[in-house]
């Protein structure tokens, strides 16, 4: 009964190969994930080497199966705090520089339109559209990385995607 018992207590734990190999199969879709939220290299790979870390001081708790969602709902928490601390600060920058005349709105790229009208949904959204739609998830895993269900998922995504459209729109109006 004594190896009953010490069979039923383990619990599966990530080895130190396992959690390489997990590393090596996920840190760049983690990477693209985490630099089109923050669209900045170096804060990128500032929090995927956060969430590696994570990953490592919690591979006891965390099944080699559930890696995957784990690491991406880690990103995404890390990034949502690391975003509000860092956009309250950019917000009065760029006012300001808006209203010395320094910014043009009609001046951006297409691309920079497009990023700005993401930047400006809520962290949720923000998330579901990066991971539905660039990294191109189902709706089932992207559930999964966010704890959401996948009715859940699609009306954020579809919400998401009709601020963008709006706000798109405007844009064009400017120009």
């Amino acid at each position: 009964s004594n190896c009953f018992n010490c069979i039923s207590n383990t619990k599966p734990e990530l080895r130190r190969r396992e959690y390489n190999i997990i590393v090596n199969e996920h840190s760049n879709s983690l990477f693209g994930y985490a630099m089109n939220f923050l669209h900045d290299r170096e804060d990128a790979e500032d929090i995927v080497q956060d969430v590696f870390e994570k990953l490592w001081v919690n591979r006891g708790k965390v099944e080699p199966t559930k890696a995957k969602s784990w690491m991406f709902t880690t990103a995404h928490n890390a990034m949502i705090n690391f975003s509000t601390r860092k956009s309250r600060m950019s917000f009065y920058d760029e006012m300001e520089r808006f209203e010395k005349g320094e910014i043009i709105p009609n001046s951006f790229e297409a691309n920079e339109v497009v990023n700005r009208a993401v930047s400006i949904l809520p962290p949720i959204q923000k998330s579901i559209i990066i991971l539905r739609d660039l990294e191109g998830y189902s709706y089932g895993e992207v559930g999964e990385i966010l704890d959401l269900s996948e009715s859940q998922v699609k009306v954020y995504l579809f919400r998401g995607r009709r601020k963008i459209k709006k706000q798109l729109k405007g844009l064009v109006e400017l120009v």
